[in-house]
């Protein structure tokens, strides 16, 4: 009887200041097959979960990636940056101090629903073949055209000290950081994202990840059934 074809779906909790592609890499070398992708980039400051195919499970990455995310983080108020997160300096722009929860709330429901967004500079999205994140380090100027996508849910956690904590429930597309950027302007004081996690990818939850070293132990302790 012949063996079914490998495949298999991981769960991984990012660690911060992994690429997306080293969780890849690292698990692609742990089971010494080539097939092996993510369903969703993370940002390298951003945790969270991961999805992980391989084999003939990579089939299924468009399907991963087109459900529903859910983030936690927190935006910054009164400054931002070129990327919008922690990657560039922070420029201050305007004091916050004036702002209340109520002002903050009304910002992000004009950010909820259907909203047309400008994916920031520094993201993988390409525009004329090339990733729009290699022109900006090189300081081109990108246009980047306004998409739709659907902010579910935009939820303010915690608001103190210019610090607005939220959790998000969005499409496919929706980009955090332009959600910061795009609260700073609404705001007029700047804002900038510095904490990311990712917590939900459909039905799939971070609670159910694992850390990468228990993973690539538990791979190397076993062997798939077809390489």
């Amino acid at each position: 009887m012949q063996d079914q074809p490998y495949g298999e779906v991981f769960l991984i909790n990012k660690p911060i200041e992994w690429t997306s592609f080293d969780v890849v890499k690292k698990v692609r070398n742990a089971l010494k097959i080539k097939k092996v992708g993510h369903a969703g980039t993370l940002d390298p400051l951003a945790t969270g979960l991961l999805i992980v195919c391989s084999g003939k499970m990579t089939k299924q990455i468009d399907g991963f990636m087109g459900q529903e995310k859910e983030y936690t983080g927190t935006f910054v108020l009164g400054s931002t940056t070129e990327s919008f997160d922690l990657e560039k300096p922070i420029v201050p722009v305007a004091d916050p101090s004036h702002l209340t929860l109520q002002d903050i709330r009304k910002a992000v429901a004009e950010l909820t629903g259907d909203i047309q967004q400008i994916p920031p500079m520094h993201s993988a999205i390409k525009v004329d073949g090339k990733r729009v994140y290699e022109s900006a380090r090189k300081g081109i100027a990108v246009k980047m055209e306004p998409r739709t996508v659907q902010v579910r849910e935009f939820e303010i956690t915690r608001f103190e000290n210019n610090e607005v904590d939220f959790r998000i429930s969005c499409s496919k597309g929706t980009y955090i950081r332009s959600l910061a950027r795009d609260l700073g302007e609404k705001l007029q004081v700047g804002a900038y994202m510095s904490a990311l996690c990712r917590t939900r990818i459909g039905d799939f939850l971070l609670t159910e990840a694992k850390d990468m070293d228990g993973l690539i132990q538990e791979i190397k302790g076993r062997h798939p059934a077809e390489q």
